[in-house]
């Protein structure tokens, strides 16, 4: 139920009227990072959608999970087979808000810092979310940016026991998508 909820916001947001000002993208990228006691992990998703209406700062993301690249082709199997459990969870969503979207002028080229609030669903779990960002207004584009941190167990992902002290429990998330005007 709650993924039908998500995928319908999703379309909801890309079907506002032509005259509601929206920007998507489908080659957002992501990139996972967590730095364990033994193991180093990257991973990098360039197919990862979102949609921003600056009327009133709706924002949505969906992403592929298998999409994630890894240097390691052992890495990224147990990514999506023991971690993330890709088969049973394929996506990742978020829905929210930028809440000072009136801070941002898309009239005319800029950095203004931001604030994202929503709810992130991975792994079947569903936690708000709220984080600093900032979005850039350049050449018609708008190119927004975040970093944050996730807890694993919030998310109730698994760590083997085998690698428990070799990986960490969080990971740090980098979104950057440069969102192009809608049609």
């Amino acid at each position: 139920m709650r993924t039908n909820y998500l995928i319908l916001a999703f379309v909801a947001l890309m079907t506002f009227p032509a005259g509601a000002q929206k920007f998507i993208t489908k080659t957002g990228h992501i990139k996972l990072y967590s730095d364990g006691a033994v193991e180093k992990i990257e991973a990098h998703n360039r197919q990862v959608n979102s949609a921003l209406d600056v009327a009133t700062g709706d924002f949505v993301f969906k992403v592929l999970l298998k999409s994630f690249e890894f240097e390691k082709a052992l890495m990224q199997e147990h990514f999506n087979e023991n971690y993330v459990e890709s088969d049973k969870f394929p996506n990742s969503t978020f829905v929210g808000k930028v809440t000072n979207i009136k801070d941002v002028n898309i009239a005319k080229d800029g950095t203004y810092d931001v604030v994202v609030d929503g709810k992130l669903t991975m792994h079947g779990v569903t936690n708000n979310v709220r984080t600093k960002g900032t979005m850039e207004m350049k050449q018609g584009k708008l190119i927004g940016k975040a970093k944050f941190t996730l807890a694993l167990a919030d998310y109730k992902i698994s760590i083997p026991g085998a690698v428990v002290n070799s990986i960490s429990k969080t990971i740090e998330i980098n979104v950057d998508v440069t969102l192009d005007k809608a049609n």
